[in-house]
């Protein structure tokens, strides 16, 4: 079953939404029923996000990324369409029971913190649970656990006035992963960071995921970012789905044109690493081979491959390799004409084989 799943999926502000609904379907552009005073916002989208996947909704600002989150979690109703969360109809729940999903089933990850000022790290982070109503003891015990899983285990007395940004941020990772939901919505989560600070977070949630195998559906407008993270990507464009598919699948056959004028600008090296261009390990381990993590972008890997006279063996933790790389795998990487390994550092080989583009 999916974890999320919408059809048909409206959403128009302004004057006569249902009737803009009908005209939009009915095949009227954007401009004509603008002019009548409606502002659609998402258009007839429909997605499907499978359990343990990080699914990346990926556009420019007004092309109704923001806006589709807030309806997969019922703070916007839609206009028309339906969102189901696992076996529930999110649409058709009554306020006590979207409270009950949302404490239980989904937590938030918000671009700008929405930390408590007056409230400590640790009951920042414990904060969702004291909303279900868990004992202080327990709730303290599981947010410093969560604390500890973001690298945050010694700033549970502090306040977050006195946390870097990367930090707050962490805080904000560690109260969605004490919440302990299948479920998590990331809005544009790492966007107010700088650069440097932003890719530790990219590679701690990906640690996170090959630990954890939550759900996650991220919000971006960074396209680097998108291909980095989403096991699948979806490009949205004026509120409408313009492609979904793995990153690679994406790189390789752009929909149309607005895509391809994004993939210009994607920075290759960066954005896939060495779970991506890796090939199954199979052997015996050369003395002299050199390891490298899972995560290692592929521009860092260039030198060593090129120093090396045995294939890089990607390794995954402290475990045995589960992949080898050689130069000719990372030049094919940077020109595009590379498959993808994703999946495989995790171990999830049945995943990987399912679907292309999958990190585990």
């Amino acid at each position: 079953m999916p974890a999320v799943r919408a059809r048909g999926l409206f959403k128009v502000f302004g004057r006569r939404p249902a009737a803009a609904v009908d005209r939009l379907r009915e095949g009227a552009s954007l401009a004509d029923v603008r002019r009548t005073g409606a502002s659609p916002a998402v258009i007839d989208v429909d997605l499907q996000v499978e359990p343990g996947e990080i699914f990346v909704v990926m556009g420019l600002s007004g092309s109704g990324k923001s806006t589709l989150i807030r309806m997969l979690n019922g703070l916007l109703e839609p206009t028309a369409g339906t969102v189901h969360v696992g076996g529930d109809e999110l649409t058709g729940l009554d306020d006590r029971g979207l409270r009950k999903l949302r404490q239980e089933r989904m937590s938030m990850v918000f671009q700008h913190f929405a930390l408590l000022p007056h409230r400590s790290v640790l009951d920042n982070a414990a904060y969702a649970l004291e909303v279900r109503g868990v004992d202080r003891r327990e709730r303290h015990r599981t947010a410093r656990e969560a604390l500890e899983r973001v690298g945050l285990g010694q700033r549970a007395d502090s306040s977050p006035a006195q946390l870097s940004g990367g930090m707050q941020q962490r805080v904000g990772l560690a109260r969605a992963l004490a919440a302990g939901t299948d479920l998590m919505l990331m809005d544009e989560a790492f966007s107010a960071l700088d650069p440097l600070i932003r890719r530790e977070m990219q590679d701690e949630l990906l640690g996170l995921q090959r630990e954890l195998g939550k759900t996650i559906v991220f919000i971006t407008h960074d396209l680097n970012e998108a291909m980095r993270l989403g096991d699948r990507v979806m490009v949205m464009r004026d509120g409408r789905v313009v492609q979904v598919g793995a990153p690679q699948e994406i790189l390789d056959s752009p929909a149309d044109d607005y895509v391809a004028q994004f993939l210009a600008d994607v920075d290759r090296g960066r954005v896939f690493t060495a779970a991506d261009v890796m090939t199954p390990f199979v052997g015996d381990v050369h003395a002299e081979a050199q390891r490298v993590g899972a995560t290692t972008p592929v521009a860092d890997l260039l030198q060593l491959a090129a120093q090396s006279t045995h294939p890089l063996l990607v390794v995954d933790g402290a475990g045995p390799p589960v992949g080898r790389i050689t130069a000719s795998d990372l030049l094919a990487a940077l020109s595009g004409a590379a498959g993808t390994g994703r999946g495989l550092a995790a171990g999830d080989h049945d995943r990987s084989t399912e679907k292309e583009g999958s990190r585990g």
